[in-house]
């Protein structure tokens, strides 16, 4: 399959953000992707990756952790499906918080170039250990200063860039339970 660009391959491979920038406002701008109920990440080719809707659940845990952020951290701002460009594509972040100056420096993007300070991920019954243990270093790589796990059973689990073992709590926002409903 190839890229949802048709001169794909006239953007520089060497900068992967310009291509992931340059496919993710043409999927924005297909009305036909927009009227699907799939969720659409890219690969590092500019290949479509679509996955079913998750659960109420999970949308249910992505409130719920987002309104804590909020409520715990109103320096910044809650997303939910935010879109951040990779090495590998672009990446939907379940939840993320981001600080109001960064925040400001991604104003105008189709995604997001340097991924938000905490990146959270719920953990969906398909999710692979691989598929986690990937998403988690894109993120630490894009820029995160934190990627958060939401097991199904609603235990926390954090993890910081330069922490070789996994913190009992996160540092950014210590006061986050280490368990959610």
């Amino acid at each position: 399959m190839a890229s949802v660009l048709e001169t794909a391959e006239l953007i520089d491979v060497g900068d992967q953000t310009v291509f992931n920038l340059a496919v993710w406002e043409k999927l924005l701008a297909d009305s036909s992707l927009a009227a699907l109920s799939y969720r659409i990440e890219t690969d590092r080719h500019g290949q479509i990756i679509m996955s079913p809707p998750p659960a109420p659940e999970h949308g249910e845990e992505q409130f719920g952790i987002g309104k804590r952020l909020d409520q715990l951290l109103p320096a910044g701002q809650v997303i939910t499906e935010c879109p951040v460009s990779t090495s590998e594509g672009v990446k939907l972040v379940d939840v993320a918080w981001i600080s109001k100056t960064r925040r400001q420096s991604q104003r105008g993007h189709v995604c997001f170039t340097q991924a938000p300070e905490i990146c959270v991920e719920i953990i969906s019954p398909s999710n692979t250990r691989r598929e986690l243990a990937e998403k988690k270093a894109l993120y630490l790589a894009a820029g995160a200063e934190e990627v958060w796990f939401c097991h199904r059973d609603g235990r926390m689990e954090f993890f910081r860039k330069e922490a070789p073992e996994t913190p009992a709590a996160s540092a950014l926002c210590p006061a986050f339970p280490e368990r959610v409903p």
